[in-house]
């Protein structure tokens, strides 16, 4: 599997690699995005997979500034967070419930909206009932979601549910509140700007066809 490496701003940068478990009827593309984030001293990883050895580039990143956090934020983004504890003795974060067949090993800090990490990191609410847990990144002025929404046909997208209008766009309007400048998505084009933000929370929710 290649892995492409793509730097945000310093302090900020991101991989994407194929998943591993990918199935055609997954309703999204292969490749998909892990983020390493800065701040107040501290050095995350979110949601990340863990790339083949040979994967250079990213290994000699991680280990030249070794995580501090592993951060996981949605029950089926376990991915690879037990192998980032083991190689750099990261505190891991996630939330209190997971899937029967996707547990980490690790024993996880929970995470659930308002919960403050070392670092000034901070999970928020997205309104989407997926037990979801955007992170603010305030040294980076970046919010990073899991799949609460994604890129399509270029565009930023909020992932459809049925509670859209009346829980999900009131959550993802509160948060521009913040002073954020980078969004950065697991699905699709990983890294938009707080205008494409704005633009989403105006379109129809993406909805798999």
């Amino acid at each position: 599997m290649c892995c492409e490496v793509r730097e945000v701003r310093p302090g900020l940068w991101v991989w994407r690699m194929d998943h591993p478990d990918w199935q055609p009827d997954a309703g999204w593309e292969p490749p998909v995005t892990s983020t390493c984030a800065m701040s107040g001293g501290e050095i995350a990883v979110i949601d990340p997979i863990a790339p083949p050895e040979a994967a250079t580039e990213v290994w000699e990143r991680l280990d030249a500034s070794p995580p501090t956090l592993a951060v996981v934020l949605k029950p089926d983004h376990v991915r690879d967070v037990d192998v980032f504890v083991r190689r750099y003795g990261a505190r891991a974060f996630g939330p209190y419930l997971f899937w029967r067949d996707n547990i980490p090993e690790t024993e996880l800090d929970g995470l659930e909206p308002g919960t403050r990490l070392p670092g000034g990191f901070e999970a928020l609410y997205d309104g989407r009932g997926r037990a979801e847990t955007p992170l603010w990144v305030p040294e980076q002025r970046a919010l990073v979601f899991a799949d609460a929404l994604t890129e399509r046909a270029g565009e930023l997208r909020v992932w459809g549910t049925p509670w859209h209008e009346d829980r999900v766009l009131p959550a993802l309007r509160a948060l521009l509140e913040l002073p954020f400048e980078h969004v950065i998505v697991s699905h699709g084009e990983p890294v938009h700007d707080r205008a494409a933000y704005e633009r989403a929370l105006e379109l129809p929710p993406w909805s798999e066809p």
